[in-house]
């Protein structure tokens, strides 16, 4: 792909008006209407969303994981604590979320604090799991460096042995869930000639606050 035709690249979005009397009067209920939405228009993964994170010193990482709970406290997620993600959100517990549905020309950035989840509701989910996964869970030293994709095999193997005839596994104590709890929330929807419309929730002491910005 030359830089010509990158740079040509245009996608007209025709999206209706989202204005402020459209939305919700808190984040949640707005994030649920149009994650029903993202369903209903079967999009591949609606619950995938890109996680920021950032070290101690400032830099910062991202990559897809997937949703796998949201209620009024936030956004909840699965993995390995011993992970990169993991050890910069015990070095910097604060991260982005962007969740982006561009068949529906929308996407919801997210901003917040993060913290463990209770160590039963990781198990329940984790043992709600494929067994398959759980395994997989045990057998990886996520993030860590590896001599070949037979070492990690290797691994899964001595996991099977380890639990054979056991259908549900324990929970890897390296292993939960993390909570993030919005303190800012933004809802972008395109609209014609890149005059979007954008609506930001912010969360101050007497609850949450929205208002409208340019595009």
């Amino acid at each position: 792909m030359t830089k010509h035709s990158i740079s040509n690249m245009r996608v007209h979005y025709s999206s209706e008006l989202f204005d402020m009397e459209h939305c919700t009067e808190n984040p949640f209920d707005q994030f649920q209407i149009w994650f029903d939405q993202a369903l209903k228009a079967e999009l591949p993964e609606p619950n995938a969303m890109t996680l920021a994170t950032a070290t101690k010193d400032g830099y910062p990482k991202a990559r897809i994981v997937l949703l796998k709970e949201c209620n009024v406290e936030g956004f909840i997620f699965f993995t390995n604590y011993e992970s990169h993600k993991g050890l910069e959100l015990e070095e910097n517990p604060k991260a982005a979320l962007v969740f982006n549905w561009l068949e529906l020309f929308r996407q919801v950035r997210i901003e917040g604090m993060v913290e463990k989840i209770d160590q039963k509701q990781s198990e329940l989910y984790f043992q709600s799991r494929p067994r398959g996964s759980q395994i997989g869970a045990w057998a990886s030293p996520q993030s860590s460096i590896i001599a070949s994709r037979y070492q990690i095999e290797e691994r899964e193997k001595a996991m099977e042995d380890k639990f054979k005839g056991h259908e549900v596994l324990p929970l890897p104590p390296f292993w939960g869930g993390y909570i993030v709890k919005p303190i800012k929330v933004e809802f972008w929807q395109g609209r014609p000639n890149r005059l979007h419309d954008r609506i930001v929730f912010t969360k101050d002491p007497n609850g949450w606050s929205k208002v409208r910005l340019a595009p």
